[in-house]
């Protein structure tokens, strides 16, 4: 049975459509991303799912005793709260749950044939198994270490950055674990190791979730399923981003074939209908309205293929990026460069040439000096010391904070400021609507003011700004965040062409693989800034490898040098989960191996189905490790207390 339904839900704002009659479910443990343009109604569908939007027509389903909650672009918070005090009030009630599990656990001790107990004891093993909250206090550490918000545990809420506020709300929304969790573009604000670790743990914590993202690696990670939201209608995509990539382009073919087979159609109609009279007569006036019909979507067709020909070109494109030319001239020279925050290094000694043509990504932790090198590269902030020596060149400066553009303007005096509506772009005369609708702007918003916009589009007009320009180098600061995939896209298409030079700040590890050459990781260790010509994914796998290995080491010398400590008796649980375990293993191990018979043998899979029983033994085994690396670890304890004794 569905967690949640929605049934023929339809929604609109004044006279724009957003949501036309959808219909949608989600069962446990589905993890569910959905895509589609800014303003296409991605929010308002989740919004509807949470609960906090009305809708104007259909139905939403959801057992009163199931939870969801959802993590918001703008978090509010209790008056003068510390970060301590946030995540504590959000998980009072698994601090009660365990506290009572602890008082019934001890009774149990003494009566254990006491059945409302039993029956209690159960219920609450269940729910404290389902948050994962046996080690509460270790898990908030882990959690508040991973998102870099340890440090600020004491500070008010309030003070911290917007990016701080948010891992502080996503933290407690994953540690409280809610029946389904809405993520609304989680990884904006984080950096590529807290991203990692946030996969992991909704991965492993089997969270069921409904997230909006356009960190395509990250959709690739975690998604079951794909949703698009597009023309007011939603379609549905098994798996992630690449196999969404290859439907689409499934269905592009399809369309292709079905308009060739069309036009022959209306070819044999039109000819029919130029006989004359006939054509007339009142019953041939239904075949003659048909071959009107044929005529408008023979009319409507080649521009839906175009568009979507466009998108899928965009997107594989850059599996065959051509490397430009390097010309060889010299940008910017850094020599002996050295930053430093509250006696901290965050560069020391590094040494550096950018050329014409470089494209060099900036990555590293949070914190660790890449937007302040952005800075000092464009002379807005001074270093410690060293010496970096520009060319003479012209420099166009992409940030969060949108420093180009008047909130107060709207589009036609953004870009047509001297008047008219025509806009020169890299030597091009082109009208402002021809320019702006090559960034998914419609006509009717050129007259509107920047300030009414969304981040996203407001975005938009950024780069559209930027790249009307004429620039020997660009230096763009996390340029993806608050931008769906359609614009990401045009955005890659357009600095793919640039040819000058390009430097970036991105925690987007598929768009850092796709546009950079060269990489300058900020490591955040004693100043260290380490040059490599790796891709991104590439370095981030070898650099985990190594970390894995150091832990390893570690984990070993630490067990040989500490002491064994001496073992508690077993609790009532471990009792209780050794008996059933000693039955449970067996029966599970019969099931596998009839499943791996059923899969040698045609006449039994393929009455069942490859792939169910597939995922049915997947399921299976996974189950039987479980349960047995747990007997181990109990019987272990059993045998450290036989020898105490």
């Amino acid at each position: 049975m569905a967690l949640l339904d929605l049934i023929e839900i339809s929604k609109a704002y004044e006279a724009q459509k957003v949501l036309c009659k959808i219909n949608f479910n989600i069962d446990e443990g589905e993890r569910v991303v959905i895509i589609g343009r800014n303003g296409g109604g991605k929010s308002t569908f989740m919004k509807i799912v949470e609960g906090s939007l009305e809708f104007d027509d259909g139905r939403r389903i959801i057992n009163p005793n199931k939870k969801i909650e959802m993590l918001d672009q703008s978090p509010k918070f209790r008056e003068n709260a510390t970060v301590k005090e946030v995540v504590e009030e959000a998980l009072v009630e698994i601090r009660q749950t365990k506290n009572r599990y602890d008082e019934v656990s001890e009774s149990l001790q003494s009566d254990y044939e006491n059945r409302e107990l039993l029956r209690e004891f159960d219920q609450l093993t269940n729910y404290l198994d389902i948050h994962n909250a046996w080690n509460m206090d270790d898990k908030i550490h882990r959690v508040m270490e991973e998102f870099n918000i340890l440090s600020f545990s004491d500070s008010l809420v309030e003070n911290l950055s917007g990016g701080e506020q948010k891992r502080v709300v996503l933290a407690t929304l994953l540690l409280k674990k809610p029946d389904i969790l809405l993520l609304d573009e989680p990884t904006n604000h984080l950096d590529v190791y807290m991203v990692e670790f946030l996969e992991n743990m909704l991965l492993q914590e089997k969270f069921t979730l409904i997230l909006i993202s356009h960190d395509r690696y990250f959709i690739d990670k975690i998604a079951t399923r794909t949703i698009e939201i597009e023309d007011c209608k939603i379609q549905n995509f098994n798996g992630g981003y690449t196999y969404y990539l290859h439907e689409k382009e499934l269905m592009l073919k399809s369309l292709q074939k079905t308009h060739e087979n069309l036009l022959k159609h209306l070819k044999g109609e039109e000819e029919w209908l130029r006989r004359g009279v006939r054509a007339r007569l009142k019953r041939n006036e239904g075949r003659k309205g048909r071959v009107f019909e044929l005529r408008e979507k023979a009319k409507k067709n080649p521009s839906i293929i175009r568009k979507m020909t466009l998108e899928l070109e965009r997107e594989k494109k850059h599996f065959l990026g051509e490397k430009g030319l390097n010309r060889k001239k010299m940008l910017f020279e850094v020599e002996n460069l050295n930053i430093s925050y509250t006696n901290e290094p965050l560069i020391k000694d590094f040494n550096t040439r950018i050329l014409q043509q470089d494209r060099i990504a900036i990555v590293g932790k949070n914190g660790s000096g890449k937007s302040t090198f952005l800075k000092i590269l464009l002379d807005k902030e001074r270093a410690d010391s060293g010496v970096i020596k520009r060319g003479e060149i012209n420099i166009g400066y992409f940030d969060q904070q949108r420093e180009m553009i008047d909130d107060e303007k709207n589009l036609i005096e953004t870009f047509c400021p001297n008047g008219g509506d025509r806009v020169l772009v890299r030597g091009k005369n082109m009208h402002v609507f021809g320019y702006l609708k090559l960034f998914l702007f419609p006509k009717e918003h050129l007259d509107k003011k920047i300030k009414i916009l969304s981040g996203g589009e407001k975005n938009r007009v950024a780069l559209a700004l930027l790249f009307s320009k004429n620039y020997d180098c660009l230096i763009l600061d996390e340029p993806t965040n608050d931008l769906d995939i359609p614009t990401i896209n045009i955005l890659e298409e357009y600095l793919q062409s640039f040819d000058g030079a390009l430097i970036f700040v991105s925690h987007d590890r598929y768009f850092v693989d796709k546009m950079a050459k060269k990489l300058l990781i900020f490591t955040g260790i004693d100043g260290e800034v380490e040059e490599s010509y790796q891709t991104y994914t590439t370095f981030l796998e070898i650099e985990k490898e190594l970390k894995e290995i150091e832990k390893f080491s570690k984990e070993i010398k630490e067990v040989k040098e500490k002491p064994k400590s001496k073992p508690n008796k077993l609790s009532y649980k471990e009792k209780n989960d050794y008996e059933k375990l000693e039955l449970l293993i067996p029966t599970l191990e019969d099931e596998v191996e009839k499943l791996n018979e059923c899969l040698a043998n045609p006449e039994c899979y393929n009455k069942k189905g490859l792939s169910e029983v597939s995922e049915e033994l997947d399921k299976k085994e996974e189950e039987l490790e479980e349960a047995v690396e747990r007997f181990l670890e109990i019987e272990e304890k059993i045998e450290d207390l036989k020898n105490e004794d």
